[in-house]
């Protein structure tokens, strides 16, 4: 009785597999025809527009983060790594005020879609709002260059902050 179960729920694995093989195979990869259009999903996923612009806050969740959401502690590793880098060579500058400025953009949503909420990390985000307002909108390597230390003085605020929240990043 058990073996008859076991063969059918294994019968039935493999074919959800094989259907979901077959879906993916047919949605269209990298040789798919460019006459055919933009499939639906495709088109989809650039016009839906995020919740942020409607206004009104995701309420809190007691889940994980959004999946398309890193979590804080991943996010906050990678702007720790800023630390060793700098604008020690000419050519190294840009790269590192512009992934200064991405890392901060995404603890910034990572803090936002958090279980804990934003009201949790209204500090960090409250410098990050800061800094996007001193900036501009403008994130050219010259903006960034000119903004140098409210970039990094805001990163290293940041660090400040969550050394002591180490609940949000073990």
């Amino acid at each position: 009785m058990i073996n008859a179960r076991a063969r059918r729920a294994l019968g039935a694995s493999t074919l959800v597999v094989a259907l979901a093989s077959l879906l993916l195979s047919c949605a269209g990869g990298p040789d798919a025809s460019s006459t055919a259009g933009p499939s639906p999903v495709r088109g989809a996923v650039g016009t839906t527009a995020p919740s942020a612009t409607t206004g009104a806050q995701p309420a809190p969740s007691t889940g994980e983060p959004a999946p398309s959401v890193e979590k804080v502690r991943d996010v906050f590793a990678r702007l720790q790594a800023t630390y060793h880098d700098g604008c020690t060579t000419p050519g190294n500058c840009e790269y590192f005020l512009e992934r200064v400025l991405a890392e901060l953009t995404a603890l910034d949503a990572s803090m936002k879609a958090d279980p804990q909420g934003p009201a949790h990390f209204r500090e960090p985000l409250a410098r990050i709002a800061e800094l996007r307002s001193r900036l501009g909108g403008d994130s050219s390597f010259e903006n960034l260059k000119k903004h140098q230390t409210l970039l990094t003085g805001t990163r290293d605020r940041i660090n400040a902050w969550m050394q002591g929240h180490p609940e949000d990043y073990r």
